[in-house]
């Protein structure tokens, strides 16, 4: 189908250096927003510097949860895990949370995301709520 490469030493060698630079520059983060969207059908979970730059972020559908698990409590937990340890790494101690949506896992993502060693300064709930709502729908003519 086509040609082998053969890679020599002195190749992994280089590439290892590469890898190694990268690696060293590790961003530092003491405090942060986790922003949790919760809906029927997924929870998304985003955790940004206090300025709001967007630092790194995971959903149920990342995991690898499809369907109807989606959305359950136990599946947002388990993000709220990956994402907890992923900041735990980068030193992070204090976090304030904001939720949106109306989900089932907007609690347990939380809970999660705790059981990970950072501390919770405060919790904002920011879930649009409709004035009015839209126009309802004319009745039938039988």
């Amino acid at each position: 189908m086509g040609k082998k490469r053969i890679v020599t030493t002195e190749e992994k060698a280089g590439e290892a250096v590469k890898e190694n630079k990268t690696s060293s520059k590790k961003k530092v983060l003491e405090a942060g927003i986790l922003h949790i969207e919760s809906t029927y059908n997924n929870t998304k979970l985003l955790l940004t510097d206090k300025k709001g730059n967007a630092i790194m972020s995971s959903s149920s559908g990342k995991l690898g949860f499809k369907g109807a698990k989606k959305g359950t409590p136990f599946a947002s937990a388990k993000v709220g895990e990956t994402l907890g340890l992923l900041a735990h790494e980068m030193g992070l101690k204090e976090v304030s949370v904001v939720v949106k949506g109306v989900g089932s896992g907007r609690e347990s993502a939380i809970r999660g995301f705790i059981s990970k060693g950072a501390n919770l300064t405060s919790i904002k709930d920011i879930t649009p709520v409709p004035h009015n709502g839209p126009k309802p729908k004319k009745p039938r003519r039988v």
